[in-house]
């Protein structure tokens, strides 16, 4: 298939002539500049929110080594976002993902990539929501003495749909009001990463930095707080576990993409930002976790704050009310990073519909005549997202046997989906790097504003090496006892990838979405 040809990509004043000739009537404003088009994407990767939730499984499973490993998957990702980069620029439409395997390799091929790529999303907003119960809980606690239990399945429900429904009135309203919540969402990251660092320095730090290439012999069972056992080895194995905590961070850059109908110059801009927020990103965790580490105990560092509870034990060294106001950014990170990755889901949906790849496509792609934004999938997505926050409930008080699978006993369903919200976006990220070599060989001829010339070949490929070994890595099953188990569940990550694989199936078949994803591609081919 040849790829279809920009109109003057060069110029940005022809975003919407660019849409147009890709088959597509502008409908959505485009209100967005560069940093709020970052400040999506940034938001959406979230170091705060990364780091908070993660920071207990890196330290425990890697040592203070461990934050040497962020820099593995910041370049990993980076070669990703070159390739999605050249795909952005080419092809600046909402849907991103979906729309970049539609037009590289065909319309089912682009289906099932926004469907994979979809699901991620929609779990994703529950996993933050979800994840915020706890930070809001204490906040509550400390300014108003409520006494909530963060672990009730009630009480988790309660926050999460109340900051669901904010989110989406807020999201409804437009995409210059979505903008300007991640764009204080980027300060709130600022100050609640590089700030904290600082205040932890001017505080008083417990070691040199020589402690941050030590292991603290975290590989050796009888040293490892969390009574992993890697046989004494770091690099082949403590290290392949701890990467997975960065690695389950950066992500996100690519909602820049599903934006750009809504980005001004987005053949330029976009791309921009993909690279921006995840260098940015990078920085920002690598100087946060750094300053947590140097802050730990000087006595039994990792162990004590690992059985301590992680970034609040080592923050609670802190006064009082610095904690929280610090508790305070926390539960905006948060807020913040679901709100752009529902802005960002949303936008697909959005696309999926337009095209008539989903049932009642008319209604979903329906966009608000004041506002701008297509409240309609807005609100679908909210309320397939609160239907995931009800799995909260669906707890097992035994282990369940699926023939050679084991679902372990006190572990919701929630949680088990939630590892999809990881492995399908590294599928989806892989689907998609894959049909920009299939375009390449078909002679695919990037025209955007943002081109790697000679350098599209080697990096398209690197990119793919990077993420068939970090999804191998992500979803490989090696026993509920395993250190590995800490992350994937044993072979319930990939129980969940083809469960999500074969509804996708089923709902292909019966319904053909295809179709009509195909009609409009043939279109846009025949008006260039």
């Amino acid at each position: 298939m040849t790829a279809p040809t920009p109109v003057d990509a060069g110029n940005p004043l022809n975003d919407d002539a660019r849409l147009e000739s890709l088959g597509y009537k502008p409908q959505l404003s485009r209100v967005l500049g560069l940093f709020a088009n970052f400040s999506v994407a940034f938001t959406y990767l979230s170091p705060m929110v990364g780091i908070y939730s993660l920071f207990v499984l890196g330290v425990g499973t890697g040592g203070p080594a461990y934050v040497w490993l962020t820099w593995l998957p910041v370049a990993g990702m980076l070669l990703v976002a070159l390739v999605f980069g050249e795909l952005a620029s080419h092809y600046p439409v909402a849907g991103a993902l979906y729309q970049y395997g539609k037009f590289s390799v065909g319309s089912r091929y682009g289906w099932f990539v926004g469907w994979f790529y979809g699901i991620a999303l929609l779990i994703t907003v529950a996993s933050v929501d979800t994840g915020v119960v706890s930070y809001a809980v204490a906040l509550g606690h400390n300014w108003f003495g409520w006494t909530f239990d963060p672990a009730s399945h009630m009480v988790i429900l309660v926050v999460t749909v109340v900051l669901l429904a904010i989110q989406t009135a807020l999201n409804v309203t437009g995409a210059r009001v979505m903008g300007r919540v991640a764009q204080f969402g980027v300060y709130v990251e600022l100050i609640g990463t590089v700030g904290i660092a600082i205040v932890l320095a001017v505080h008083g730090f417990h070691h040199g930095l020589g402690f941050l290439f030590s292991t603290e012999n975290v590989q050796h069972a009888a040293a490892n707080p969390l009574g992993l056992d890697f046989h004494g080895n770091w690099l082949t194995g403590a290290a392949l576990i701890s990467v997975l905590a960065p690695v389950y961070i950066f992500y996100g850059f690519e909602s820049a993409g599903d934006i750009s109908e809504e980005t001004a110059d987005a053949g330029r801009q976009v791309p921009r930002s993909m690279r921006l927020s995840l260098m940015w990103g990078g920085v920002a965790s690598f100087v946060l976790v750094a300053a947590l580490l140097l802050a730990m105990p000087a006595s039994n560092p990792v162990t004590a704050t690992v059985k301590g509870g992680g970034v609040p034990f080592v923050l609670g060294q802190l006064p009082s009310w610095l904690q929280d106001m610090l508790l305070l950014l926390i539960v905006f990170a948060f807020f913040s990073c679901g709100s752009s990755v529902q802005g960002a889901g949303s936008r697909l949906m959005f696309s999926y519909a337009r095209d008539g790849a989903l049932p009642r496509s008319a209604w979903v792609s329906k966009v608000h005549s004041r506002f701008r934004t297509p409240v309609n999938a807005l609100l679908a997505g909210a309320v397939v997202t609160a239907l995931f926050v009800l799995l909260e409930f669906a707890s097992p008080s035994h282990d369940i046997k699926l023939g050679f699978i084991t679902y372990p006993a006190n572990t919701n369903v929630l949680v088990s989906l939630v590892s999809f919200g990881v492995s399908g976006i590294y599928l989806s990220f892989l689907l998609t790097v894959v049909g920009a070599i299939v375009a390449r060989a078909r002679g695919w001829v990037p025209e955007g504003r943002f081109r790697l010339g000679r350098w599209g070949w080697p990096v398209t490929v690197l990119a793919t090496l990077y993420l068939v070994a970090m999804l191998v890595n992500v979803v490989a099953p090696t026993g509920l006892t395993s250190p590995r188990g800490y992350f994937n569940l044993d072979w319930i990550t990939l129980l969940v990838m083809a469960a999500v694989a074969v509804v996708g199936g089923i709902c292909f078949l019966l319904g053909h979405p295809d179709r009509h994803v195909r009609e409009h591609l043939d279109g846009a081919q025949r008006k260039l």
